[in-house]
């Protein structure tokens, strides 16, 4: 992931390259040269608002192939069942 920084000034003279950039990763916008706002594309936007996805699109996320994930066996005995 890219961070680009750009001022207000920059943004207003070449938005689509801003939009471009964005597309690689967050545009942080400066005012006077302090932060003052994110650009975001719309998915990422979503992906980290925490919006509602079904489990078939959050099992489909790239990447989750490379994770090694090993849970340990549980096993789970019964019972005998006390009737008096």
């Amino acid at each position: 992931m890219t961070v680009t920084t750009l001022s207000s000034r920059e943004l207003n003279h070449d938005v689509s390259s801003a939009k471009k950039a964005a597309k690689k990763g967050p545009v942080i916008i400066t005012d006077r040269g302090k932060p003052s706002h994110v650009l975001l594309t719309y998915e990422e936007f979503q992906r980290l608002s925490g919006s509602r996805q079904s489990l078939i699109d959050g099992l489909s996320m790239p990447g989750l192939s490379e994770i090694d994930f090993m849970p340990t066996r549980v096993e789970i005995k019964t019972r005998g069942v006390d009737l008096s």
